[in-house]
């Protein structure tokens, strides 16, 4: 009889123990992934928006031989790559 104590109060301590652990260390949440997506579209999307707007106005007001558009919505679209990308470098380092 005793012995079926000491297993049963041994499976007990085991489960308080990993519940515990679980409540403590609850691992990653599902809805971090979708802000990570989130984080990463905006992070790239506004510099090449922004790129956009101001290449329409240099195209107006300053014309060259080539288009302020089209390069600035390249150098928006590679600015917000390297911000996405040290982002997600600095989210996995956690």
């Amino acid at each position: 009889m005793t012995a079926d104590w000491d297993k049963q109060a041994n499976k007990m301590g085991r489960s308080a123990r990993r519940k515990q652990a679980a409540r403590e260390n609850p691992g990653p949440s599902p809805l971090r992934g979708i802000s990570a997506f989130g984080m990463v579209g905006w992070s790239v999307a506004v510099p090449t928006v922004g790129g956009a707007f101001l290449g329409l106005w240099l195209d107006r007001t300053h014309p060259q031989g080539f288009s302020w558009t089209i390069a600035l919505i390249l150098g928006g679209m590679a600015i917000g790559a390297l911000l996405a990308w040290v982002w997600i470098d600095r989210e996995q380092g956690e």
